[in-house]
């Protein structure tokens, strides 16, 4: 039985964070502004005026939530954190927008978070039966409470310690009202850059946040590296090391913008590569390659430029429609394809079609797809997947939480191109995508085959997060 749900990948959030800059609020703004493909349920910017912090978050996209005149005036100060937020541990609802913030023993402290932390409900179920007090549904908040709970005596040491209890990925940016602190998992799970502004540091999810604000990008931060920028420059920490690197592979499939540099290399190169490679192990005898728009363009066009299969433009993306459209009086999952994709009838009409896309989640959307051109004239379609089938869940910060929502767990690949009704069906090989970037043995795979790099509780798909 193939169920009938949203068909995109769905990320956690983005994160950004700036010590030393007059107009560190702003450009956190702008920074989030950048990374908004990373989260739209929530924003919101933490800034610090050297003695206390101030904050300001809300539901919905960046620039509504920042809407008001009256807003930014109350984010002084030279340093500040932002967050966009997608929720794959936590409910929807402004309790749980981020940066949260808190005042303990350490002082007052914000924080945001991207990942996912695979032992929360281990970790939370010990505080609560101590008697900690959660303010969220998040699993972020439980770097706070391990921070508050810590017998260490400096932040950085009190940090440090509660990481160390920390199963699974995660990026911080933490302020305090002196202090900028950044941290990435051990296994590098999620990309973090460092850059500079001017006089400035600063942080991101991606490097397409220092472009906006015309920062320098200056190198990643290393797997299970604590960066702490402060008056007195910038110092560096490290926590043991994992027994191997984790890279997100779907950072360079989908989920990155195509003009930033994640994992060390730059996405847009990564991408036009991986689907180079599809047109290698999977040709098609067609006239025109097209791309779903907007994360299947650039693998597209590899496609194209290795097949001699040209490029057009086939489906038109209409960029005002958000993740929450809703029809009025009308099935609004028959509406969803149509609304978002107008496809373009004298490009297809006649034409033998190769339809090139990133993935496939439940093959709904893909099916809609295809029955649209076919509408409009295409003689063939044959869809080309620039990644392998995704046949397990992510617990690392992917919104894929269980096996029912994945048709690749199920089905067999013939079965899939008859539910979507196209010619031909062809994915990439996991080694074929492996050979696209540098470190291929640093990636974690664990979505296309199970093999997950860290221990798994088994009642993680029931938690409450």
């Amino acid at each position: 039985m193939i169920v009938e749900h949203d068909d995109s990948l769905h990320e956690e959030c983005g994160v950004f964070g700036i010590f030393g800059d007059a107009e560190a609020a702003e450009k956190t703004y702008l920074g989030l502004y950048a990374l908004q493909h990373r989260g739209q349920e929530s924003a919101g910017i933490a800034s610090s005026d050297g003695c206390d912090i101030n904050l300001h978050k809300g539901l919905g996209l960046v620039w509504s939530v920042f809407s008001n005149p009256a807003t930014m005036p109350v984010l002084k100060g030279h340093s500040a954190i932002g967050h966009n937020r997608y929720s794959t541990r936590g409910a929807s609802e402004l309790i749980n927008a981020q940066p949260i913030s808190i005042e303990c023993k350490a002082g007052k402290i914000a924080v945001a978070h991207n990942g996912t932390l695979t032992n929360a409900q281990e970790l939370r179920n010990g505080m609560q039966e101590n008697g900690s007090i959660f303010l969220t549904t998040s699993d972020s908040e439980i770097i706070l409470h391990l921070i508050a709970r810590s017998k260490e005596n400096t932040l950085v040491d009190m940090l440090m310690d509660g990481l160390k209890r920390i199963v699974g990925s995660y990026c911080f940016v933490i302020l305090t009202p002196d202090k900028l602190i950044a941290a990435r998992d051990p296994h590098g799970f999620r990309p973090l850059s460092l850059g500079r502004v001017d006089d400035a540091y600063v942080v991101a999810s991606e490097s397409c946040a220092f472009d906006i604000i015309g920062a320098e990008y200056l190198r990643t931060v290393d797997p299970g590296e604590i960066v702490v920028i402060d008056a007195g420059g910038m110092r560096s920490y490290s926590l043991p090391p994992a027994a191997k690197k984790s890279f997100c592979i779907f950072e360079h499939i989908y989920f990155a913008r195509p003009d930033s540099f994640v994992f060390g290399e730059k996405v847009d190169k990564v991408r036009r590569s991986l689907g180079k490679q599809l047109a290698q192990e999977a040709p098609a005898d067609a006239d025109i390659t097209i791309a779903v728009p907007d994360s299947g363009n650039t693998a597209a066009l590899g496609y194209a430029r290795q097949s001699g299969i040209r490029y057009e433009i086939g489906l038109i993306r209409n960029h005002y429609i958000g993740r929450t459209f809703i029809a009025p009086h009308q099935d609004k999952r028959k509406l969803d394809v149509k609304v978002k994709l107008n496809p373009v009838s004298g490009v297809l009409r006649d034409k033998r079609v190769v339809l090139v896309d990133d993935s496939i989640v439940r093959g709904n959307t893909m099916r809609q797809i295809v029955r649209l051109l076919r509408s409009k004239g295409a003689k063939e379609v044959h869809v080309r997947i620039s990644s392998p089938p995704i046949k397990c869940p992510c617990y690392y910060g992917i919104d894929i939480s269980n096996k029912a929502e994945l048709i690749a767990s199920s089905q067999e690949i013939e079965d899939i191109r008859i539910y979507m009704e196209a010619d031909s069906l062809a994915y990439l090989s996991i080694d074929g995508m492996l050979n696209t970037v540098q470190e291929k043995n640093q990636y974690c795979t664990a979505c296309f085959g199970g093999d997950y790099p860290t221990p798994v509780p088994n009642e993680f798909d029931k938690c409450c997060f």
